[in-house]
């Protein structure tokens, strides 16, 4: 397994893949030291993910192989399909996967997934659409959502 760390404006990202795709992403607070040498395998993502941060980029094309059950595949793919700049309750990320009774399963998967960002977990909100509980901190998941806003508030000044 091959590692990373990348400086983000929300603290260092945490990389780890192969030849077979990404496996995980983790965000941290700590000062972690900043990868100088970044793995052939790995050069994409953090490529992609800077260009993420820049407002270069609304989707990500790498390979990835995150491990989890059938049903928390499933939940990840259900995730991957909420377009940038929307967002999905969890009550509608479960009638979607087939199962309106499974919210708490669905919620319980979501906070599970390994690949910060990239499977964008933070779409997700509350059916009153209030921001739920994120895995990085609330903190983060409102930054991600402005980030991602299409009516990004333009100053006068």
């Amino acid at each position: 397994m091959l590692h990373a760390n990348l400086k983000t404006p929300l603290g260092t990202a945490v990389i780890s893949g192969d030849e077979n795709g990404i496996s995980s992403i983790s965000i941290f607070d700590d000062e972690r030291e900043i990868s100088s040498i970044i793995p052939d395998e790995l050069q994409e993502v953090c490529q992609q993910l800077q260009d993420y941060f820049n407002g270069k980029r609304i989707d990500f094309t790498f390979k990835l192989n995150p491990s989890g059950t059938e049903f928390q595949k499933r939940v990840w793919q259900g995730l991957l399909e909420i377009p940038f700049g929307k967002t999905m309750s969890y009550q509608e990320l479960s009638v979607k996967l087939g199962d309106v009774k499974a919210i708490r399963a669905v919620a319980s998967a979501n906070g599970k997934n390994p690949l910060w960002v990239v499977v964008p977990c933070h779409r997700v909100i509350g059916t009153d659409g209030s921001l739920t509980g994120y895995a990085g901190g609330l903190w983060r998941k409102k930054w991600l959502l402005d980030h991602e806003n299409p009516v990004k508030q333009q100053s006068l000044f």
